[in-house]
Parts: C-alpha cells; sequence; structure tokens
C-alpha cells in the first residue's frame, strides 16, 4: 500500500505526519478538528501551506475536473434538493452547536430565486446553545431581509427550528402581554434574542414568508447554511461577515456539517 501523508491544520498539534494512529490521537473528540490525507509529502506540505478551506476546494475541483467528458457535472451535490418557492430572494439560516450547550456559530446562505448569491457566518459563542444559534440566525436573516424588502423584492426565510419560528411567530406575543414570561409565570428564555426578532418580526410580517425545512435533509440551502454555521465556530468568528471565499456548492458541502 502506497505512503499516505496527513495534514492536521487543527489538533492538539498541527503539521504534516505519515502515521495514521497519530492523527487520530491529535483530532479525536475535537468538534474543530481539520485534518486531511494526501499521497505525496509534497503535496501535504504544499496544502498545510494553505488553509483547509483552500484546500477541499482544490480537492473538490479536481474530482469536478475529472468527471468523463461529455458528461454534465451538476454545479450542486447529486443528492442536494431545493425548495420550490416564488420569492425574488430566499435566505437560509442556521445555527450549530457542539456540544450543547458550549460553542455555537450561526450561518445564513442566500439566493437570488434558485441561484446563491452569498454566504454569510460568524456570532461565535463559547457558551452557546443550539436555541441561541439558531435565534441569532432567524435575526440577522430578518436584519437581511430588510434590505430587500427595501428595494420592492419578495423574501423568504428558512429555517429547521422550530423553536425559533414559533417562538417568533406564535408565542412572542403572548409572551409580551405577559411581561416575557410564559403561562406558569416563568421567565422564557433567551430573552433579548427572541424580543429582538419578535420587533423585526412585527415590522416585516406582511412583506416576507418564514418556512420551516427539515435539517439535514439534503436540502441544498439549509446544508449551505449549517456549513457556515459550523465554519463559524471552528473559525470562532464573533462578527457577522460574508463569506469571501469560493461559492463552489461542491466545495461548501464538504466542509464539516453539525
Amino acid at each position: 500500500m502506497a505512503k499516505k501523508y496527513y495534514v492536521v491544520w487543527k489538533g492538539a498539534q498541527t503539521g504534516v505526519f505519515d502515521n495514521w494512529p497519530q492523527v487520530q490521537q491529535l483530532t479525536a473528540g475535537r468538534a474543530d478538528a481539520q485534518y486531511m490525507g494526501f499521497t505525496s509529502k509534497t503535496e501535504a506540505e504544499a496544502a498545510f501551506a494553505e488553509s483547509y478551506t483552500k484546500a477541499l476546494m482544490k480537492r473538490s475541483l479536481a474530482k469536478d475536473n475529472a468527471q468523463p467528458s461529455g458528461k454534465t457535472v451538476s454545479k450542486a451535490s447529486s443528492s442536494a434538493k431545493t425548495i420550490n418557492n416564488d420569492a425574488d430572494i430566499n435566505i437560509y439560516c442556521d445555527g450549530a452547536c457542539s456540544p450543547n450547550p458550549g460553542k455555537s456559530g450561526t450561518g445564513i446562505a442566500i439566493y437570488q430565486g434558485k441561484q446563491l448569491t452569498a454566504l454569510w457566518y460568524g456570532l461565535y459563542q463559547p457558551d452557546g446553545t443550539n436555541n441561541t444559534a439558531e435565534l441569532n440566525g432567524m435575526l440577522e436573516a430578518f436584519k437581511l431581509a430588510q434590505q430587500y424588502v427595501n428595494k420592492g423584492q419578495s423574501v423568504q426565510i428558512l429555517s429547521d427550528s422550530k423553536y425559533s419560528i414559533d417562538s417568533i411567530t406564535k408565542w412572542a406575543a403572548g409572551w409580551q402581554r405577559k411581561g416575557w414570561k410564559k403561562a406558569d409565570g416563568q421567565a422564557i428564555k433567551n430573552p433579548e434574542l427572541v424580543k429582538a426578532c419578535y420587533q423585526h418580526y412585527l415590522a416585516l410580517k406582511a412583506k416576507i414568508t418564514i418556512t420551516h425545512v427539515k435539517g439535514h435533509a439534503d436540502i441544498e440551502g439549509n446544508e449551505l447554511a449549517d456549513r457556515m454555521a459550523v465554519y463559524a465556530r471552528m473559525q470562532q468568528e464573533t462578527q457577522f461577515i460574508q463569506y469571501e471565499d469560493s461559492l463552489t456548492i461542491s466545495t461548501i458541502l464538504a466542509m464539516p456539517s453539525g
């Protein structure tokens, strides 16, 4: 069997290694681990000099270019699905947390119709939860939606978090009447995020659509938002910023998922 080399970008130790059991030890139990195998030491060293994301991109492009001539290569993963809709702008939002509670991040994928146009990530919290990460996604989606609504465009926001959607569209009005308390008199969880989301929702609800989608069901936009949420957690990016690398869908889908 040909000797393999491994690059560890994030682990207990980083570098180029030729021992798989050692790499397993360095990355075991780490939610932010970044590593990849290569067939030559030269290739591995060149990849280590760049970023994990760029290495993923190059590998994905190499696979695409290796397809037989005359065969159409889909821009998206063959298993990915899309949601039928009539909105001008479709904003998928998602959150990721590992463990829960623990390190969390938020991601967004924006489509103009069915064409991916932008990815956003950030809002890392060292002590977040799945629900705070999801609510952060809804809040940022509302902020972005406002910009498109101001241009006269129709907007759909899509989330796999029933908690976030129901908190804002079903429960918030009653909670507000009760002083942001539940029916049993107990204070609601994540009140500041819920309040902020609800304020934006009231201003936008007549002009946008909010749709629940099933998570981890190969729905392309949801999967891309998930990758961005995990990327935010791994990069520990506290701001909410636009993803500047290639928007090649197959490359993004190859990134770690939550």
